[in-house]
């Protein structure tokens, strides 16, 4: 399909109340639930890079990223005949307080496609300009985080993991003044933006906003629409929701969220700015900022600079800030459900399902069949106990536990774990007895399963990948696009769809992090300047 043939409708537009302010300067909005505002144009869109996956969604054919139009048009500087744009208006909490009115302050929404199948996708600009929700920012984003979130949000997708998508990375030819380690040096960076696909984009944030400030009936009306349109198996056709209706959707708001962040733990994957502004409504993982992947194992490791001192998001708290984001939903939805003791009861159901989910995906990543109670509740624990001894990558151990064989001595079982050791020189005595020691005690274990050695290779590495979007990576590609080249995208774009496969020819990106990593700017931890 070319893209002027595309199907667009604009239901949030006409669904939901408008600002009916058209000024663009930053301001409290009320009793609206977006702002009628276009893209800024810029100089000089250059597509860097698109994906033939999320253009396939949409019915578009992958030919018609390379036109000209298509870079006009998600480079901000045109709008196809149906467009309508917008931003969003919402709220949230921010690192545990209440922040108040945030919004799309360098989002815009261009529309909605309905595709061949009639499944609806809205389209989304990142960095493409002021909104009335900027805040005095220039609602820009600059490459370097424009080219991560482009990536990772593709990467989520081929892991497994509910996620918004990228259609596209597009070049302004302007300049950016960020100041990137907040130190009072801002430079101009390149800018870029990215499209960012998703059935919505609604986070807990919108319903809080209105929540705190009591307007329920605009509540009411993004509720509904919410139901209608993202979770229409909760409503007949026709019918008006009602409070078990409201309840409902809660519960399965509660259930993807749980759902969405075992597969994070799953691949070691931190968020790094778990905000309720950044929680989407659908349990989709949404805005890709200061994110990274465990390399060496720590639970209490957050990629965000932010966050280095109470590491309120680090990853293994992330389970617990996804039931207390969920209790900021539950008190936001509480005026429609009418009462606080369901959503209580709702929230419970939050613990038992990711403890079930979490249990079951964690001894499919060992290798075993099922989840056998207390003793393999025994074995995982000592395993995470195990892993803090020297510091181990993550991605790396589970792949080569798949490898671990029956039956050999103790320096061929921890010759196939060592090449995810960072300090090997560290296992020795107390350390290594301990590794072996669990060693061990997996083997009794994974004897117990009785699975046949192919399928349970086979079936680990269904789970474990082998490729993840390493910061370090990312950096790299991010280097050589400032200078020009942006070949480096487009390979982790092509081995990111594949991250479970072992693709060969790509082992030197399977690698633990290189020590150089560990200092250099943008390869572990990073700042939300973007």
């Amino acid at each position: 399909m070319k893209l002027n043939q595309l199907k667009l409708d604009n239901s949030y537009v006409r669904e939901l109340p408008a600002d009916p302010d058209a000024h663009n300067g930053s301001r409290q909005i009320y009793a609206a639930s977006y702002s009628r505002i276009h893209p800024t144009p810029v100089k000089s869109p250059q597509l860097l890079a698109c994906s033939a996956e999320t253009a396939a969604l949409l019915g578009l054919d992958e030919s018609e990223c390379h036109t000209r139009h298509f870079a006009e048009v998600f480079g901000g500087n045109a709008l196809l005949p149906a467009m309508q744009p917008y931003a969003a208006c919402y709220g949230g909490h921010q690192f545990g307080h209440w922040a108040g009115q945030l919004g799309d302050g360098r989002a815009i929404n261009l529309g909605e496609v309905i595709n061949p199948h009639g499944q609806r996708w809205t389209l989304q600009l990142k960095g493409a300009g002021r909104t009335p929700y900027s805040r005095g920012a220039d609602g820009r984003a600059v490459l370097r985080s424009s080219v991560r979130e482009f990536l990772c949000s593709e990467a989520m997708h081929h892991l497994g993991i509910p996620t918004t998508r990228a259609l596209s990375l597009v070049a302004t030819g302007d300049g950016v003044l960020r100041d990137m380690f907040y130190d009072g040096r801002p430079q101009i960076e390149p800018g870029a933006i990215v499209c960012r696909v998703a059935p919505s984009f609604t986070r807990f944030g919108n319903f809080e906003l209105f929540a705190h400030r009591g307007d329920r009936h605009t509540l009411r009306l993004l509720a509904d629409y919410t139901i209608r349109h993202d979770f229409p198996e909760l409503l007949a056709a026709d019918a008006t929701p009602t409070s078990e209706t409201y309840l409902a959707w809660f519960r399965e708001i509660v259930r993807r969220t749980a759902e969405m962040i075992v597969h994070w733990m799953r691949v070691g994957f931190v968020h790094g700015v778990m905000n309720t502004d950044n929680m989407s409504i659908l349990g989709l993982t949404i805005d890709y900022g200061p994110y990274g992947w465990l390399e060496g194992y720590d639970p209490h490791w957050t990629p965000n600079t932010t966050d280095a001192q109470g590491r309120r998001y680090c990853f293994g708290s992330q389970p617990q800030i996804g039931e207390w984001n969920l209790v900021r939903l539950a008190n936001a939805l509480r005026p429609l459900v009418g009462a606080t003791e369901p959503l209580q009861e709702a929230l419970l159901a939050y613990q038992h399902d990711y403890d079930q989910a979490y249990d079951g995906i964690m001894v499919a990543k060992l290798g075993l069949k099922n989840h056998q109670g207390h003793s393999d509740d025994v074995l995982i624990e000592a395993m995470h106990s195990m892993l803090s001894l020297t510091e181990t990558d993550y991605i790396l151990f589970f792949r080569a536990l798949a490898d671990l064989p029956d039956g050999h001595d103790d320096e061929t079982l921890l010759n196939i774990i060592s090449p995810a050791w960072y300090a090997p020189h560290e296992v020795q005595n107390e350390v290594r007895h301990g590794i072996l020691d669990w060693l061990h005690a997996y083997l009794k274990r994974r004897s117990q399963d009785g699975r046949d050695t192919a399928k349970r290779r086979a079936a680990m590495h269904a789970v474990n990948p082998k490729y993840v979007l390493r910061n370090y990576l990312a950096q790299q590609a991010i280097d050589r696009a400032e200078n020009g080249d942006t070949s480096m995208i487009s390979e982790l774009l092509n081995l990111l769809r594949q991250p479970y496969a072992d693709q060969p020819d790509n082992e030197h990106y399977a690698a633990k992090r290189p020590e150089w990593a560990r200092v250099k700017a943008g390869c572990s931890m990073l700042s939300c300047s973007s």
